[in-house]
């Protein structure tokens, strides 16, 4: 009886969070919450776009809490693509996108569809579609600017985000090695790198499982007298 009544009160500050005023318990109707999977996802649409025919836009989910998104402009002069990616999170109805500048991006569980909100995290009023429908699809290799501390040690060389915090193994690159040495001089520690490149999905020197690892695609810049919080 007495768990009974717990579940009862526990249920009526749910509610009540929701906004709800009814006193009535066994007349409120429980809100049907779509969530996502807990497992890497990707979606694709192309969404509106003021100067351009749209943006085909493809957004990643990692179960790691990462993400990576592509987005190509559509009938523009010269073909335009860039990525962004960061960590999420959701709540009981948003999918928040935290880039690497902080800056926010929601979007609502449809079905199996994500549908985007505006700036704010609320619904875009609009005739015009804002909905990425699921597909399976690789990681995107648009390169992107990456800002975090890179070690190689052991034969293996670990790249830790300065935006997301996230250890993203690094795949082989000899130059990056030497200059990580020339860096650090007799130093073994990490050392703030900015380069720019992708992640992509190798096998595991190991195991052969597949793992996230950054492919870089530009020379990169050392600085062994700053950190991420400089």
């Amino acid at each position: 009886m007495k768990k009974a009544i717990l579940t009862v009160l526990a249920g009526c500050v749910f509610f009540s969070l929701m906004g709800c005023n009814n006193r009535d318990v066994e007349t409120v109707q429980p809100t049907q919450v779509e969530e996502l999977k807990s497992m890497q996802q990707s979606w694709r649409g192309v969404l509106p776009c003021a100067d351009c025919e749209g943006i085909e836009t493809s957004l990643f989910l990692e179960k790691d809490g990462s993400w990576v998104m592509n987005q190509r402009y559509l009938g523009a002069k010269e073909p335009a693509s860039f990525a962004s990616y960061g960590r999420w999170a959701r709540t009981a109805d948003k999918l928040i996108l935290t880039d690497s500048d902080g800056e926010k991006t929601y979007f609502h569980a449809k079905g199996d569809a994500l549908e985007m909100l505006d700036s704010e995290g609320n619904p875009i009023e609009s005739t015009l579609n804002y909905t990425l429908q699921p597909v399976k699809a690789a990681l995107p290799a648009t390169s992107m600017t990456l800002r975090g501390m890179y070690m190689y040690r052991a034969d293996a060389a670990v790249f830790t985000d300065c935006a997301t915090g996230q250890q993203i193994m690094v795949a082989s690159n000899a130059q990056l090695e030497r200059d990580y040495a020339a860096a650090r001089g007799t130093q073994t520690k990490p050392v703030l790198l900015v380069i720019k490149g992708h992640f992509a999905l190798q096998p595991n020197p190991d195991t052969g499982a597949a793992q996230k690892v950054l492919v870089t695609t530009t020379k990169g810049e050392f600085d062994i007298d700053k950190g991420c919080d400089d």
